[in-house]
């Protein structure tokens, strides 16, 4: 039987109500003559007790080290326990595995490895033997025998690299929601499932906020060109993520961050290009050695612009105010993000994004673009309205893709 990797997150195995309800997942799997492996997170959220957060509140916050690394495994490990008992109260051989178990080797960056492959020996026995293997998700082993966790998002990357070790037919994600959505239903009106995407398009929704499906589990998948599902455990249906989609809008989806600042740096009176690279390189470098991440760069003749997550106009001003450069910051401010393949043979994208802001007096305050992303820095105030307009112009209540045919 041809293996199949389905992922439970923490909601999802919470309650004996849910984990029944995981439990019929796996065994429609096995009715439709496929052979299932469980992927589980840390039951429930904070503060419930053997969730992820809770169990990093007995250590006060030191997180990232051998210890943490050690006790936030154990979350995972005692759902993945939990788990394999209700497979064998409904009748199933099912066999617990942690991730050293399941083989999975990392680097020694504890609280947020690198996965550098996957032995999936353990997984294939027991799938032979006919058992579920249920793995605890978010964890792994080094190389030198210790315990390391993956940093968020872990259990959906330890789903995707399972799937890809075992060459299986699909990776299913279950959550509490029905797939990736067009737009936060919390607050788009019209939002809805996103029926099919690319493996890039889900890479980049996850990366610029859409919090269905983990950014590094997203490119992990799109690397090895590994496809799955984003499911409604009660409904079973949602997105599909594979390279089978013709598009027929060029917009996909849209995000929306948090606050982030934004950061225009104007060389002041240097007139040497060598002497202007060299301050230039200075002012990255800060910012690299403050571990501030910078997101939306462009660097031209009027100067160099850029963005930091939060208000961290005075921290910025602070490391660059020897450096002889004008720094301009703008607090307050909220990245759009219009994300579709589509885009990339339809001419009009960004008129058609610039006329739905004016249309709604939202001001642009910065614009960058990628080869399937329109990035709009906004006042954060009115990230809503930018957020709907965008969504109404482009047609997004309306389904935007269709399975190709090869």
């Amino acid at each position: 039987m041809k293996p199949v990797v389905l992922k439970f997150g923490g909601t999802s195995v919470a309650t004996v109500e849910l984990r029944d309800l995981a439990v019929e997942r796996i065994r429609d799997e096995r009715a439709d003559g496929y052979a299932p492996v469980a992927v589980v997170s840390a039951m429930g959220r904070a503060p419930e007790p053997y969730a992820t957060d809770t169990l990093l509140g007995f250590l006060e916050g030191d997180a990232d080290t051998r210890n943490s690394d050690l006790l936030l495994s154990c979350g995972e490990v005692i759902s993945a326990a939990i788990f394999t008992r209700a497979l064998e109260e409904a009748g199933f051989r099912a066999v617990t595995l942690t991730g050293a178990q399941a083989g999975i080797v990392t680097n020694e960056a504890h609280g947020n490895a690198k996965i550098l492959r996957v032995d999936p020996g353990r997984i294939r026995e027991l799938l032979e033997a006919g058992a579920v293997p249920v793995v605890a998700g978010f964890q792994g082993i080094s190389e030198n025998g210790e315990i390391t966790t993956l940093g968020r998002g872990g259990t959906d990357l330890t789903a995707i690299a399972i799937g890809h070790a075992l060459d299986a037919e699909r990776v299913d994600i279950y959550t509490d929601v029905s797939g990736a959505m067009t737009a936060d239903p919390r607050r788009i009106e019209g939002a809805h499932t996103i029926e099919r995407a690319s493996l890039e398009e889900m890479t980049e929704l996850a990366e610029h906020g859409a919090k269905v499906m983990h950014h590094k589990a997203a490119d992990f998948a799109q690397r090895t060109g590994t496809p799955y599902g984003i499911k409604g455990l009660r409904t079973g249906t949602g997105t599909i993520v594979d390279e089978n989609v013709e598009h027929e809008k060029p917009v996909t989806g849209v995000t929306a961050s948090g606050r982030v600042t934004w950061i225009r740096v104007i060389r002041g009176d240097i007139e040497d290009a060598q002497r202007r690279m060299q301050v230039e390189l200075q002012m990255f470098q800060r910012i690299a050695e403050a571990d501030i991440s910078i997101d939306q760069v462009t660097i031209n003749q009027a100067g160099v612009m850029f963005v930091v997550e939060g208000d961290r106009g005075s921290e910025i001003r602070r490391l660059l105010g020897d450096l002889n450069l004008a720094v301009r910051v703008r607090e307050g401010c909220s990245k759009l993000s219009v994300v579709g393949a589509g885009m990339r043979y339809a001419p009009g994208v960004i008129n058609r994004i610039v006329r739905a802001l004016s249309q709604v007096n939202v001001e642009i305050i910065h614009c960058t673009d990628s080869n399937i992303t329109v990035s709009v820095l906004v006042p954060s105030d009115d990230a809503h309205r930018a957020e709907q307009a965008v969504h109404d112009e482009f047609h997004l209540e309306q389904n935007a893709v269709r399975e190709s045919v090869s």
